[in-house]
């Protein structure tokens, strides 16, 4: 350990001191100087005490600072390694942000999917209801000659019957496919990446159900094989078909986000930015719009509060 200058100089003048005083002459030695020696060896005991204290208290004060330091360290270590968790955490935010819009999406398509049913089992219960009263009060026929010697039956409304002498044609039955196994088959080929079929299955939804909430679904899903075909263009076409013929769709949000994604790959940097910000204007509060927040953020568009 070493001891601190001023010290240093301070024990060299007083072991000159003493050492003139140990060898004095020897006509000088007397009783007051034995005393004076015998003061001066216990100063010099005393400084070597205090001396041995001070190093003891520097060793443990340097002792104290290297422990502190070390500490530091650790804690700076620590900090970043929380730090670094942090942003690995923020970066898989993103997937997880997906993810959760992906179920939502699926949840959506089961609402969907169940409306349907019920709207198809009210239509059912129509239907035999519309089939009991025919039954009971069967309509009156009208007279008239058949080519075949029979009479010509009213039309079930009431109205007169018309080209007397004629059969009336019976009404064929309606042709369209069922529409939730129309639509539940085009998901399959979809999901499954047949994308021919299940954009065929999900015209026959539109072109026979243009009416029914199934109908925006699967312009949805239209544009979505355009998109994975790397068919932009028609892919924002079937996004547009849903924004302005199902505006209501719970598919709208998707298609929005889907169409500014589908302008930001043919180079169209403005019409993307404003589909995505006129989406967090219009559903603020859905996973698409947190979607639409960060892509704009990673573009480096401000986004206006509120």
């Amino acid at each position: 350990m070493n001891k601190p200058p001023k010290l240093r100089i301070r024990l060299f003048a007083a072991a000159i001191l003493v050492a003139a005083l140990v060898s004095p002459p020897a006509h000088a030695a007397s009783k007051e100087i034995i005393e004076l020696q015998t003061q001066v060896q216990q100063l010099m005991d005393m400084v070597q005490r205090l001396q041995s204290t001070l190093d003891s208290r520097f060793g443990v004060l340097q002792h104290l600072v290297e422990q502190t330091a070390d500490n530091a360290n650790q804690m700076s270590a620590t900090i970043n390694g929380l730090q670094q968790k942090i942003n690995a955490q923020n970066e898989a935010s993103g997937g997880k942000l997906d993810t959760v819009s992906g179920q939502v999406q699926s949840l959506n398509d089961s609402l969907d999917e169940l409306k349907s049913r019920v709207a198809k089992l009210d239509k059912s219960v129509q239907d035999m209801q519309t089939q009991l009263q025919n039954i009971q009060t069967p309509p009156q026929p009208q007279t008239g000659q058949a080519p075949n010697g029979g009479q010509t039956m009213a039309p079930p409304d009431g109205s007169p019957a018309s080209n007397m002498g004629t059969p009336v044609p019976s009404t064929p039955a309606n042709q369209a496919p069922p529409l939730q196994e129309t639509y539940q088959a085009g998901l399959r080929d979809y999901n499954a990446a047949r994308y021919p079929v299940a954009a065929g299955e999900f015209q026959d939804v539109i072109h026979y159900y243009p009416m029914d909430d199934l109908a925006g679904n699967a312009q949805f899903y239209i544009g979505e094989i355009a998109y994975h075909q790397h068919d932009y263009a028609d892919a924002i076409k079937a996004y547009n078909a849903v924004l302005e013929g199902f505006s209501g769709s719970p598919k709208a949000a998707a298609a929005q986000l889907r169409k500014g994604d589908a302008l930001l790959q043919t180079n169209k940097r403005p019409e993307g930015i404003h589909e995505l910000r006129l989406l967090i204007q219009r559903h603020p509060q859905t996973p698409e719009a947190a979607q639409a927040r960060s892509k704009l953020n990673a573009l480096g568009v401000k986004i206006a509060a509120k």
